[in-house]
């Protein structure tokens, strides 16, 4: 049996870390080197421009991720749980 809240929580959790290390480099100035660099590793003209930061997106930004990845987390928890009964 899977725990639905631990298991929301380790989802949640590092989905929002990932995207808390990218406010960090929109706030460093290093975002737009690194999107650059992903993009071409993928054989694509980077098409996207890296906007100045703001707090008030970077803290929506890590809610909102933290949120769905804890409602992920908890869904396939729960559907792995009935499924394995």
């Amino acid at each position: 049996m899977i725990n639905p809240h631990k298991t929301g929580l380790a989802l949640g959790g590092t989905i929002a870390a990932w995207h808390l290390l990218w406010s960090l480099l929109v706030l460093a100035g290093w975002a737009q080197f690194v999107i650059d660099r992903v993009f071409r590793l993928h054989f694509i003209t980077p098409p996207y421009t890296v906007g100045q930061f703001s707090l008030v997106l970077a803290v929506g930004l890590i809610v909102v991720t933290f949120v769905t990845g804890y409602v992920v987390g908890w869904a396939f928890s729960v559907i792995w749980n009935r499924m394995s009964e």
